[in-house]
């Protein structure tokens, strides 16, 4: 199977033609016409997951953030990125990034992520999600929910007595979403990162937030594209391999 085809597979499921302007999503490194048997996903490029995809046998790594989002005038082995990049042509690894498409795909990143925050009659669009937990609970207790769905620290902002019952959610840096949530009538907000100056405004405004880190809230995104493209291959009866790494967080711990 070629990198084309597997950039088509995305294609249906997260269109690129519905990535913001200013993003870099994409076929970003290596060529088309590659043939590979295996695919890596992972949040981000670092050098350990070249390293897992070169344990693997993996000819195309797929992630959700891209490189290369400003332009590039050099590539030397002193800036980071780049040195990634040289990597990457050196071990003849192509890159595919699939980031502001995946982020509003329908079951794409915020839609994993509001089945991570055990949302049902989930509605929104966008980069913005919401819906409504099964029973009413207080704002602490659904931290620790939040906790263990997502393997991670949360920072609530707000009155922990708080009941809550309707959810806003937007991953990653998506604290300027907020508004949504009040606009949807929701009792919290759910992100990856909340700005100070967002964290004022949400909670002078009734809401509660919990922030829940960047890698956590949108990785399960990751999965779910990882999952969906290892159901499209089942049905052509392909020996084509899709792994999901292990080591993208490798710099990321639970731990504050």
């Amino acid at each position: 199977m070629t990198v084309h085809q597997i950039y088509e597979m995305i294609d249906v499921y997260a269109p690129f033609s519905s990535k913001m302007e200013d993003d870099n999503s994409g076929l970003l490194v290596g060529s088309a016409s590659q043939e590979v048997d295996s695919v890596l996903f992972a949040l981000d490029l670092t050098d350990p997951v070249i390293d897992e995809a070169v344990s693997l046998g993996a000819g195309l790594i797929v992630t959700h953030h891209p490189v290369m989002f400003q332009p590039v005038h050099a590539l030397v082995d002193s800036d980071y990125e780049a040195r990634l990049i040289q990597r990457l042509v050196r071990e003849n690894i192509s890159m595919i990034a699939a980031h502001t498409n995946l982020d509003q795909a329908s079951g794409g990143v915020n839609d994993a992520l509001a089945d991570c925050c055990a949302l049902t009659n989930i509605s929104g669009n966008g980069f913005f999600r919401y819906g409504l937990l099964d029973r009413p609970c207080t704002a602490r207790e659904y931290a620790l929910q939040l906790e263990n769905s997502l393997n991670t620290v949360v920072r609530l902002m707000g009155p922990e007595n708080k009941v809550i019952r309707r959810i806003g959610v937007c991953s990653g840096a998506g604290s300027s979403e907020w508004l949504d949530a009040l606009d949807t009538c929701c009792d919290a907000f759910v992100s990856g990162e909340i700005k100070h100056h967002h964290a004022l405004a949400i909670t002078g405004s009734g809401l509660v937030a919990f922030e829940c880190g960047h890698f956590a809230t949108e990785e399960p995104g990751v999965r779910a594209l990882a999952s969906a493209l290892q159901k499209r291959i089942n049905t052509l009866q392909s020996n084509m391999r899709i792994y999901v790494s292990e080591l993208s967080a490798y710099c990321f711990s639970k731990q504050p």
